[in-house]
């Protein structure tokens, strides 16, 4: 994982997801996440980005 997808991940989750996997259910996932709370939408890209 690259030092901008980490601080993606962190300021911006679904945007850290959307550049590793694109549109599709896992960057839904983690607009919903993000949503509900800053916090499950950042571990959420950490897992999905390993």
């Amino acid at each position: 994982m690259s030092i901008v997808t980490i601080i993606l991940n962190i300021l911006l989750p679904p945007l850290g997801v959307f550049l590793k996997h694109g549109l599709g259910s896992t960057f839904l996932i983690s607009i919903v996440l993000t949503l509900i709370g800053w916090l499950p939408g950042v571990i959420h890209a950490f897992y999905v980005n390993q």
